[in-house]
């Protein structure tokens, strides 16, 4: 009897053990949740050319109202080839690429450490606060006209539009990630004899990053939002000057061209930023 118990269960082990690898193994519905989410992200952008298409070939708006994606196509491969006004495409790009780079990077560099002295010192606080609530709500076009009469039609202007509109997003969301530590962690470092410094480092500025990353995956559009307001007003070359430039002659096709590049480029920089989130706070979104 107990050599047929141990047969009949040495015959089952089998089925049990690829049942408990099937249920033990998280990563195969995430990962065809993924291919999922993949597929329908392109089946909706092809979808959406595809209306587009049909919107344009019905007539309903007018070409010059309107280009088709094709016209649209063409007008990028004519941009890529011979520019439009005097510069070329990948000239504009990279200009604008630059000014977003050099101002975001100010913003970053000066509002989390502003941001994380503001959390931790009341009286510091006091006195930015109040500067920060006036700049914040002011749209950045406002302060072009100053920035022109101070600093003249070169690139600080632009660069510094970018940091003012930027840095408040990125001060605002580095107080919030200090503010929202657990209080039961920095009891637990105090009980181990952590000091204010080392609770600082190991406490409150890992929990402080998700939030920090958030505010800088918001302010990448902000600063898009202030190059291409810049670029409209105060510049010669650059995705702003082209969709300006392109519009004022109604051509419509060049324009959309221009939005869609700064789209593409504003999402690959937040990509960037979520890849750099995920090698500096591996544990967030996890458990």
């Amino acid at each position: 009897m107990t050599g047929s118990a141990t047969n009949e269960a040495n015959t089952e082990s089998p089925a049990i053990q690829a049942d408990d690898t099937s249920i033990a193994d998280p990563a195969a519905p995430r990962s065809g949740w993924r291919h999922v989410s993949r597929l329908t992200t392109i089946l909706v952008m092809v979808g959406t050319l595809i209306v587009w298409q049909i919107v344009s070939d019905l007539h309903v708006f007018p070409p010059i109202a309107l280009p088709s994606p094709i016209m649209v196509w063409a007008a990028f491969t004519r941009l890529l080839l011979a520019g439009y006004g005097g510069h070329s495409l990948v000239g504009d790009i990279w200009i604008s690429s630059v000014r977003i780079g050099i101002g975001f990077a100010g913003a970053v560099v000066i509002g989390v450490p502003v941001g994380l002295v503001m959390a931790r010192i009341n009286l510091i606080f006091r006195i930015i606060d109040p500067f920060l609530q006036f700049v914040r709500p002011v749209p950045p076009l406002a302060y072009i006209p100053l920035l022109v009469v101070w600093f003249g039609i070169g690139e600080l202007p632009k660069i510094l539009l970018i940091l003012i509109g930027t840095i408040p997003v990125i001060i605002i969301g580095t107080m919030s990630g200090v503010k929202a530590t657990p209080p039961l962690r920095i009891s637990v470092a105090k009980t181990l004899g952590a000091t204010e410094r080392q609770i600082f480092r190991h406490v409150i500025l890992p929990s402080a990053l998700p939030e920090i990353f958030t505010a800088m995956r918001v302010g990448i559009g902000v600063a898009w939002t202030c190059l291409v307001a810049a670029e409209l007003i105060a510049a010669s070359e650059g995705l702003g000057w082209l969709v300006q430039y392109a519009g004022q002659a109604l051509q419509v096709a060049i324009v959309i061209v221009g939005i869609i590049i700064i789209g593409i480029l504003g999402y690959a920089m937040e990509l960037l930023i979520r890849l750099v989130e995920r090698w500096a706070v591996p544990w967030h979104g996890r458990g």
